[in-house]
């Protein structure tokens, strides 16, 4: 596919989970990556490798998104490596369960640290390049508008996201440029594989695959690349005309 062909793309958080399935799908479809990471060098690595591989271009660039100097930095050298910039997608993001009376300040500033004030900033970064027609598209979840027991911390960090997303949008619609996010459901990830097992209430003794089957319409946890699809989708041209808008992507989540 080409939908993408002569695009730049900029993924954070993309050296595994969902990030990494994002830029192969962003390449495939036609858009140069640059590929963002923070600690998992080899991952970021050994996914520019395989991009390259596959007949596209890519570069692995290692930033904090919680630090805006970084972040700053991060995207003025992906427009200074391939010239523009179209595309961002703003992955990176972090886990927290703990009952109210054991959050502690630290873990606010944590959680927030990355999975808002990370992803504010680097739209901020990235709108500074973006011309007319230019997408970006944040990470929220669907524990931001669902009850999950001692999840209220995260669940709180994402529906700042989809606050962000809702106002933005005027201002950047003003420049041509559409943001939204997308809100996954339980996905077959590493990070999924740790903390699934959290999202069960602790009164309910099931086996987690049958709580998934009970609590999805579709039986199961979605595939990262079915993710990475709805976010190709948001930043094509098909999805010109839907902005500030969170979709979530769970499969019947309920």
């Amino acid at each position: 596919m080409t939908r993408l062909s002569g695009k730049v793309a900029l993924v954070t958080g993309a050296g595994r989970g969902i990030g990494r399935a994002v830029a192969l799908r962003l390449a495939e479809d036609g858009a140069t990556v640059a590929v963002n990471f923070r600690s998992s060098a080899a991952d970021a690595e050994h996914l520019v490798t395989e991009l390259e591989e596959r007949g596209g271009q890519a570069v692995a660039i290692r930033a904090d998104v919680t630090d805006l100097a970084e972040t700053k930095r991060l995207v003025e050298q992906a427009v200074e490596t391939y010239g523009r910039l179209d595309i961002l997608v703003s992955n990176a993001g972090i886990e927290h369960f703990a009952p109210l009376g054991e959050i502690t300040p630290e873990d606010f500033d944590r959680v927030f640290a990355v999975n808002t004030k990370g992803q504010l900033f680097a739209a901020q970064q990235a709108a500074r390049h973006l011309r007319p027609g230019g997408r970006i598209v944040l990470t929220s979840s669907v524990s931001a508008t669902r009850s999950v027991f001692h999840h209220t911390l995260y669940a709180a960090s994402k529906a700042a996201v989809n606050s962000m997303v809702v106002n933005l949008a005027a201002e950047l619609g003003q420049r041509g440029i559409t943001i939204n996010a997308i809100a996954p459901g339980g996905t077959a990830t590493d990070m999924a594989a740790t903390n699934a097992v959290h999202y069960r209430h602790p009164l309910l003794d099931v086996p987690l695959p049958e709580w998934e089957k009970m609590h999805c319409a579709l039986g199961r946890l979605a595939r990262p690349e079915e993710i990475a699809a709805v976010t190709a989708f948001l930043v094509s041209d098909d999805a010109c005309y839907i902005t500030g808008r969170t979709i979530e992507a769970d499969g019947g989540f309920f």
